[in-house]
């Protein structure tokens, strides 16, 4: 089979865990473009970011779904199961990596402590063309649209070519697809969490403490992804592993710091 004959491999992977309904949606939908693996993690792991397990084992086993296999657990973050799935599970390197469907949108500053979005970096890094998907809800979250989209940008994407380091941040909004405005291509907004630690004890008298926060809403353009979603706009936003801010090189020479 010549490789314009030979269907893509895809692997697929999320941060809220193998049972999530977002994932057995995605790998639906990716199995009608190709051959599709599926390696997450074995419980939820949102808020992970880029972390990976280090001086603990990492175990991996087979899920069934329905008495049918579905694919393959890791006892450990988004960025392990690729990690793994690369070097120990697929037999050879996927032609695109996809992460999600996400519950929550990955907007702004969210980005930066999504699993779902470091999953897709963690692929980007090792080469592989990557995107990650989220929904805008926690609640009665309907992916039918969201897999539908996927599918359609994983086709586009497995047929063009993404800048090195690069991945694309998708995020849908929770509504039925004749209520999408369209799609919009933005940056990472400034919309940020303000959080705070609740303290309560526990049986002993002794303090823990659960975060929370409120969304502090700092977008006022269409070109940012969270006031986008917010407008019913599927945002697309290109992601870079590169972290450096360029514009402030100059300056930061200019402080002469040289011994």
């Amino acid at each position: 089979m010549t490789n314009a004959e030979r269907k893509p491999e895809i692997l697929v992977c999320n941060d809220d865990g193998i049972e999530a309904e977002g994932i057995h949606v995605l790998a639906a939908s990716m199995k009608k473009l190709g051959n599709v693996t599926v390696v997450a993690p074995a419980d939820p792991h949102s808020g992970m970011s880029h972390a990976m397990t280090l001086g603990v084992p990492l175990r991996i086993r087979e899920f069934r779904r329905n008495n049918r296999f579905f694919g393959h657990t890791v006892s450990g973050t988004p960025v392990d199961c690729i990690k793994v799935a690369l070097s120990h599970i697929m037999k050879r390197k996927p032609d695109l990596i996809v992460s999600g469907i996400n519950y929550g949108s990955n907007t702004a500053m969210s980005t930066l402590y999504s699993g779902t979005v470091a999953a897709a970096l963690e692929g980007a890094i090792q080469g592989v063309t990557s995107l990650a998907f989220s929904l805008s809800t926690y609640e009665n979250a309907d992916f039918t649209y969201a897999g539908k989209f996927a599918r359609k940008l994983a086709r586009r994407v497995l047929g063009e070519k993404l800048p090195e380091d690069t991945i694309l941040s998708v995020n849908i909004p929770n509504v039925a697809e004749g209520e999408i405005a369209g799609v919009q291509v933005t940056g990472q907004g400034r919309s940020r969490w303000s959080e705070d630690a609740i303290e309560r004890n526990d049986m002993y008298g002794n303090p823990y403490y659960w975060l929370n926060g409120t969304l502090m809403l700092l977008d006022r353009e269409m070109d940012e992804d969270e006031f986008a979603v917010r407008r019913n706009f599927v945002t697309i936003t290109p992601l870079s592993c590169d972290l450096t801010r360029h514009s402030f090189k100059s300056t930061l020479e200019q402080w002469k710091l040289q011994k």
